[in-house]
């Protein structure tokens, strides 16, 4: 089903179902010999969702290799991987209040080390976080760190709700946006998202973000040739019409000119650094390697 401006979802349904996703291949990643994440929660969070095909991936009933889909698992743990390394460098650097926006079933507020003294708010739709603090309260979970849920959505105005959290834009800030900006977003929202986030950070603030460069091909039509397997084994989603196909600016670029500092990385450079072989992945703009990974700092007040 098309999206719509002001659409709602649960993580059985829509795009909320992507973060079930997500987490079922790091769920996958996380059993494999040598992993190279650790993320022991993904699992019973999938198990919990509600979809009984990504929960059979997660509990290893199914291999992505029975599906002709081997990457999947890879692909999200050097995501996974890369993405997991930003908070303790930059709480290493002093940042002291960290934000997650889009968390669905992120886990790093559990499962990293956090130093004392830091804040972490993790923005989403109320019912998302709701199930995961109480999904993962019943197998005795808590938090590693001071967590404060924001439960709002990104299409509205989420920066006042996040200010009413104790959020304070006078100290520097670090911007987690992981599998946020490759479509799930309109045109203008991502534009009004980073106009918010350039707002409310103070010059040290740090982001990083993997998003899709301007005019790369749709992700949602890259995973609906993908669902069209799973579907043969009971999957019931459609990912070909969870992504927005309003034209966008590239996040880079826009950063760039919004006062921040940016480096980018493309998929092969994720692989390598992991030391993970590219199998059947498609490392070309017109595949996975469509997507780059920036980090950007704020420079300007």
């Amino acid at each position: 089903m098309a999206r719509s401006e002001n659409d709602t979802w649960d993580l059985a349904t829509s795009v909320g179902v992507t973060a079930t996703m997500v987490a079922a291949a790091r769920a996958a990643a996380s059993r494999q010999p040598d992993p190279i994440i650790n993320d022991p929660y993904a699992a019973p969070l999938v198990c919990a969702a509600g979809v009984d095909f990504f929960a059979r991936l997660a509990r290893g009933d199914l291999e992505y290799s029975d599906l002709g889909s081997a990457w999947i698992a890879d692909f999200f743990a050097v995501r996974a991987r890369y993405f997991d390394q930003f908070f303790p460098d930059a709480t290493a650097a002093g940042i002291r209040q960290a934000v997650i926006v889009g968390s669905g079933l992120d886990s790093r507020v559990y499962r990293l080390a956090w130093p004392a003294g830091v804040v972490v708010y993790e923005i989403d739709q109320p019912a998302v976080l709701e199930f995961k603090s109480s999904t993962l309260a019943e197998i005795g979970a808590r938090p590693s760190v001071e967590l404060r849920t924001v439960g709002t959505d990104l299409r509205q105005d989420w920066p006042i709700a996040l200010r009413q959290a104790g959020f304070d834009s006078s100290m520097p800030s670090a911007w987690m946006l992981e599998g946020l900006m490759i479509g799930y977003l309109p045109g203008d929202a991502q534009n009004r998202m980073l106009d918010d986030i350039t707002a409310l950070s103070a010059p040290g603030s740090r982001l990083i973000a993997d998003h899709l460069p301007r005019g790369a091909r749709s992700i949602g039509t890259l995973m609906g040739a993908v669902a069209e397997t799973w579907r043969q084994h009971g999957l019931d989603a459609d990912f070909s019409g969870l992504t927005y196909t309003h034209e966008r600016n590239d996040a880079e670029d826009y950063l760039q000119t919004h006062g921040w500092a940016t480096s980018s990385r493309e998929l092969s450079d994720l692989l390598q650094a992991a030391d993970v072989p590219v199998g059947d992945m498609d490392t070309s703009p017109n595949g996975q390697g469509a997507i780059r990974y920036l980090l950007a700092a704020r420079t300007a007040p």
